[in-house]
């Protein structure tokens, strides 16, 4: 069940690869996706409940493998729980990862920026990441980062708070009227095609090595934005400098 993941270029750490001919980084979709059940849990809980639901997890991941083909890396708020489900997970066979917990790792940067970077490195060069909860304006930094997906479901998740997702702003209609008569399934699908066209804008960027500029661009579109990148280039140079071409 494990879907091939091919690399076939970097622009810093993002990366360009296919799955299954399709182009990453892409859009998921849930309904696509054998998930492996798994046992969830809020980000920031005690140690103990995280270390037993990541024990759940990498039980259920194996008794499902044969049927599943994406796992749930799982570890709430403890860096070294969330690298051990990892490893773990690879050990059983798989290679494709949804990153639990990711509404509350885009209010916290620091954490974000430390949890992703860290299971890239621990990661095999085959397995890939699925982000799947993010506003649209966060998918350029988060593929800079090493991310290969996005789920497309979060964009149903906005329409039912009413929320339009641009590429540079989220706008809440009830505050900022721009539609006077939007159903939720019209909203639902203007997200989408925002989110289509962002994953088009990064393939154009990335094939040009100009995802930096791009990331810089919409660093300023919110607070976390900007907290991310900064936190980013003061932390982990190394790391985004390992794969930046010099000119």
């Amino acid at each position: 069940m494990i879907r091939k993941f091919e690399i076939k270029s970097h622009d810093g750490p993002g990366r360009i690869g296919k799955i299954e001919g399709e182009l990453t980084p892409k859009l998921f979709s849930k309904k696509d996706l054998k998930i492996a059940p798994n046992e969830g849990s809020a980000y920031n809980i005690d140690r103990e409940i995280a270390e037993f639901n990541v024990k759940e997890t990498l039980r259920l991941a194996k008794e499902n493998v044969d049927e599943c083909d994406i796992a749930v890396i799982q570890g709430s708020k403890y860096l070294d729980l969330r690298v051990k489900c990892l490893k773990e997970l690879e050990e059983i066979g798989y290679n494709g990862f949804i990153i639990a917990n990711a509404d509350s790792l885009l209010t916290n940067p620091r954490d974000l920026v430390e949890l992703v970077v860290s299971l890239k490195k621990q990661a095999k060069k085959t397995s890939y990441f699925i982000f799947p909860f993010t506003e649209v304006s966060f998918m350029p930094i988060l593929t800079y980062m090493g991310i290969d997906g996005f789920m497309v479901d979060s964009a149903n998740y906005y329409s039912h708070l009413n929320v339009l997702q641009t590429p540079t702003k989220a706008y809440d209609l009830n505050a900022y009227p721009i539609y006077d008569e939007i159903s939720q399934e019209e909203l639902e699908k203007k997200n989408v095609e925002y989110m289509e066209f962002t994953i088009r804008e990064i393939h154009a960027h990335m094939k040009n090595r100009s995802l930096r500029n791009l990331v810089e661009e919409r660093s300023g579109t919110t607070p976390q934005n900007i907290s991310t990148l900064k936190i980013l280039d003061r932390t982990q140079m190394d790391y985004l400098l390992e794969y930046t071409q010099l000119f």
